[in-house]
């Protein structure tokens, strides 16, 4: 009961930034721009959105995005190779990317006073780059650098993107956001150029600004320096759907490692394609239950309890661009194998399948839920986050200010009815990595810092 009076009272004190208004804007060339305010300090955060991710490349030129988020800092006619970076720093700036499945975004944090020459720098690099292919050819060997040390010598990562590309049968989340290294030894500088020219424009992006600033003079600089750019004839996206699985599906990945590791997964909806809208919203309560902390079942029974696991977790995203999957995974504890650790998992997750989670242990797993939503909302980037993501997916921004409220809604019936539907073998996907001797090979990456790659 202390645990949900003291979020109750964290809710009752959400910083104000969480509940300012938020200015949306459309320029005249279909560019999106979203200001919110928070005014606690004189920073701003400004993060530019593109709708384009590795769920929109074909089969031959995995990566490519990938490819272009590096291509990104190399340049145009006005600002060489290395320049924007040291404009960002010389700014007092702090700036990076990151490329997902379904976006690419780039932002800096800066002083607020220091907005304009952010966004003059974006609006520059969305449709002016050089891309010379001396760079870029450099740049692909440090993205096949990347694939090497976290994918191929990471036995964790590499069982996972063995899994997702037999658990997808259709949809291309089966493909690797760093791509196949047989499509980047083929990607050219002419794949880059098309990709550029056909994703990064004006009406396939969303600048987000959030800090302390005006939103009338943040609108009147994107007009200054986006507006003129001129709007692309973008793709039709045909609408994907994965086929109904039939069957259990089961890999094996042998691969040099210290330890054995298993992952599976259970093909779910997402916010905007469940039968029930309420649906998304169990199922990231039913992962709380599993894997919320040091109390959740997971820990409390298999890790501490039994000791058949050193580590057991469980992961669902409720926002994404297409339907994902309920991830379990998890290590055997020295002396147990990966036989007990999955009949020690699944029998977690039958358990709720037959009796609907304790109303005072759903309680606790809800407070814990909106507690790190709430110190989240604290952070500007992270609002900004927020915004930029349900925008580039294709939902709209206003359901995070709603998230909690359905969270809290959520009922132990409701944890039981995503369980019984979801959860079953026809729809399971399993892989289990078999260590083979490392021989003095270095494995770059021990096994406690694979979970990051589940998303």
């Amino acid at each position: 009961m202390r645990i949900i009076l003291i979020t109750l009272c964290l809710v009752l004190a959400v910083p104000a930034a969480a509940k300012s208004v938020v200015h949306e804007y459309r320029l005249e060339n279909g560019m999106k721009v979203i200001v919110k305010e928070d005014r606690r300090a004189p920073i701003v955060v400004s993060q530019v959105w593109y709708k384009v991710g590795s769920s929109y490349e074909p089969a031959g030129i995995t990566g490519i995005s990938h490819v272009l988020e590096h291509m990104m800092f190399k340049g145009t006619k006005a600002h060489p190779p290395g320049e924007f970076s040291r404009i960002v720093a010389a700014n007092g700036g702090s700036e990076n990317a990151f490329t997902g499945r379904d976006y690419t975004a780039y932002f800096q944090t800066v002083s607020n006073d220091r907005l304009e020459a952010m966004l003059e720098l974006e609006a520059d690099r969305m449709r002016n780059l050089t891309l010379p292919e001396e760079e870029f050819l450099k740049e692909v060997e440090v993205v096949k650098e990347e694939r090497r040390l976290r994918t191929e010598d990471n036995p964790m990562s590499l069982t996972y993107e063995q899994f997702s590309a037999v658990a997808y049968r259709s949809l291309p989340y089966a493909n690797p956001i760093i791509g196949w290294m047989n499509d980047l030894n083929n990607l050219t500088v002419k794949d880059l150029r098309f990709w550029y020219r056909r994703w990064y424009a004006p009406n396939n992006a969303i600048l987000v600004v959030v800090g302390d600033v005006d939103p009338q003079s943040v609108l009147a600089m994107a007009r200054r320096h986006f507006g003129p750019m001129q709007a692309e004839s973008l793709p039709e996206l045909k609408p994907l759907r994965e086929p109904s699985q039939r069957g259990e599906a089961r890999v094996k990945v042998r691969a040099p490692a210290k330890e054995p590791y298993l992952v599976f997964g259970y093909k779910t909806p997402n916010v905007g394609s469940a039968d029930e809208d309420w649906e998304p919203y169990a199922l990231e309560v039913l992962a709380s239950v599993l894997d919320g902390g040091s109390s959740a079942r997971f820990s409390r029974n298999l890790v501490r309890g039994s000791e058949v696991a050193v580590s057991a977790g469980a992961e669902y995203n409720a926002f994404s661009r297409l339907p994902g999957m309920l991830l379990v995974d998890g290590t055997p504890s020295p002396g147990h194998d990966l036989r007990q650790l999955e009949q020690a998992l699944r029998g977690q997750l039958e358990q709720l399948k037959e009796k609907p989670v304790d109303g005072q242990e759903l309680d606790r797993i809800k407070a814990q839920v909106v507690a790190s939503k709430v110190y989240e909302l604290d952070s500007v980037f992270y609002q900004a986050m927020q915004i930029g993501l349900l925008e580039t997916i294709g939902l709209d921004w206003r359901l995070a200010d709603r998230y909690v409220e359905r969270i809290r809604q959520v009922t132990p019936e409701q944890v039981r009815a995503v369980a019984r539907k979801y959860i079953n073998d026809e729809n399971l996907t399993l892989a289990e990595l078999e260590p083979l001797p490392l021989e003095d090979r270095k494995v770059s990456a021990n096994t406690q810092g694979a979970r990051n790659d589940l998303r």
